[in-house]
């Protein structure tokens, strides 16, 4: 639908590839590792080089904005048309930890560029995917000949992601007014491989809690008292073995109440998808799949919710035997969570379903951690095909499928506190090693998601009025 030129956007590309580059090597300098304390100046450095960058590339406002942890960056570049629909972009500029001793064949804040591709921590996650806005918008005026986006373009990038984003939503949430938005870009994901390009069409949510069980007030000889006293570590153990039925379907009552069933389409574009179950596995350093009965691998990561045991323990751990009843135990339990399910309701139906499983004589404590929201995008949602579009022409015009992604993230809380549907565009490969040593960005996927931005403002400005 857009008017853009495609061959005016590859060529303003191509002619302004190596100062972007050289930027973008020069914010991967900065380690902006959010969980280290050491490197707090580091993280406001990068808010700071960001901001500044912004306003370089025309953003007429560029602002930090601090919270309790490490700040924010906001920008936004009105369009001057009143009619244009308002797009807020989303990403991260903190980035994980990572050191040479790690097993990286470079410095991980020393970007190398071998082969085709930028070595550095944060390439792909996610300043490679932040950065690809500002060459994408200065390619979509240049070909337009528009002084201004074709909408009202706002970027939000945290500092917190890579530390759970433990204040981003009250940051949302204070400056709702100023994040409105029809529609939100996210830009912290992937595609299916450097063959299939893909756009993710939701995330799931998560929920996870420690349990606590205490028994004696401390360890006692299981000659004298076993069998007549409560075991916290049997009690542990029948917990975890209740948590699946035979179909592994979770057992907490309620617990899919609500649930947005996949319908025939989307399981039949999934189905689409190239997916090699055996090499799934030896990513996954598994050697069989087990899952909810009725349903492919694919599905089971990406639209249906799980429980997962992340840890147990209880009792004598070291060498030899030690014939006790152990004092206390604990398990910790993970819910990833699909659209339709509320956290707050599931954490209520979890804290019920163990409580009844306690007998008398344990005391038991439950403590949830920070929940995220699933989101999902309406496969017919009409800024959802301005994506795929755009897409598709920086491929060459070929084919854009879908997929969704397993794991979570904030994007939930922009879509609850904005009431913004959110859309996922990012070009970053399996490959890539997102936390991983050695962590990259292909240089050719990176410049097509400067292309598929440089088209995607036109043509979301005429899809979404």
């Amino acid at each position: 639908m857009s008017d853009t030129p495609d061959s005016v956007v590859r060529t303003y590309i191509e002619q302004h590839r190596a100062a972007f580059l050289d930027d973008l090597v020069a914010w991967l300098r900065i380690p902006s590792v959010s969980a280290q304390p050491e490197h707090r100046d580091d993280v406001r450095h990068s808010a700071e080089w960001l901001a500044a960058k912004l306003t370089e590339t025309g953003f007429p406002v560029a602002e930090i904005w601090p919270t309790p942890g490490a700040p924010a960056v906001f920008a936004e570049w009105p369009s001057g048309d009143p009619d244009a629909p308002t797009v807020l972009v989303y990403g991260h500029h903190d980035v994980q930890p990572a050191a040479r001793e790690d097993g990286w064949h470079s410095d991980p804040f020393e970007p190398e560029i071998r082969d085709g591709r930028l070595y550095a921590r944060g390439a792909a996650d996610d300043k490679g995917q932040v950065f690809f806005h500002t060459l994408g918008v200065r390619a979509h005026l240049a070909a337009t000949g528009r002084t201004a986006p074709a909408v009202n373009l706002k970027l939000i990038v945290e500092g917190e992601e890579e530390s759970g984003s433990p204040h981003f939503r009250a940051l949302v949430e204070e400056h709702a007014a100023r994040l409105a938005a029809d529609a939100v870009v996210v830009s912290d994901t992937g595609m299916w491989s450097k063959t299939t390009p893909t756009v993710c069409t939701g995330m799931r949510g998560v929920a996870d809690c420690e349990i606590t069980f205490r028994g004696p007030d401390q360890d006692i000889h299981s000659g004298s008292f076993g069998g007549a006293v409560p075991n916290p570590a049997a009690v542990a153990a029948r917990v975890v073995a209740a948590l699946h039925d035979e179909d592994e379907r979770v057992t907490v009552p309620g617990f899919y109440d609500g649930v947005t069933p996949l319908g025939d389409t989307e399981r039949e574009l999934i189905a689409e998808l190239p997916f090699d179950e055996e090499a799934w596995l030896r990513t996954a350093r598994s050697h069989g799949t087990l899952g909810e009965a009725g349903f492919s691998t694919l599905e089971r990561v990406w639209a249906r919710p799980t429980a997962e045991v992340n840890g147990i323990g209880g009792g004598y751990q070291g060498p030899g035997g030690k014939t006790i009843v152990p004092a206390s135990a604990m398990v910790k339990l993970s819910f990833r969570l699909v659209d339709g399910q509320d956290p707050d309701k599931i954490e209520r139906a979890v804290a019920d379903w163990v409580a009844e499983r306690v007998p008398a004589g344990i005391r038991h404590e439950i403590v949830f951690g920070a929940a995220t929201r699933p989101c999902l995008t309406p496969l017919d949602h009409p800024a959802l095909r301005s994506i795929v579009r755009s897409m598709s022409r920086a491929f060459d015009g070929r084919k854009i499928r879908f997929t969704r992604e397993g794991g979570s993230g904030p994007a939930a809380d922009l879509q609850d506190v904005l009431g913004a549907p959110v859309l996922f565009l990012g070009i970053s490969v399996p490959s890539d090693g997102w936390h991983a040593p050695d962590e990259k960005v292909e240089l050719e996927l990176l410049l097509k998601g400067v292309e598929t931005t440089a088209h995607l403002w036109g043509d979301m400005a005429e899809t979404m009025r």
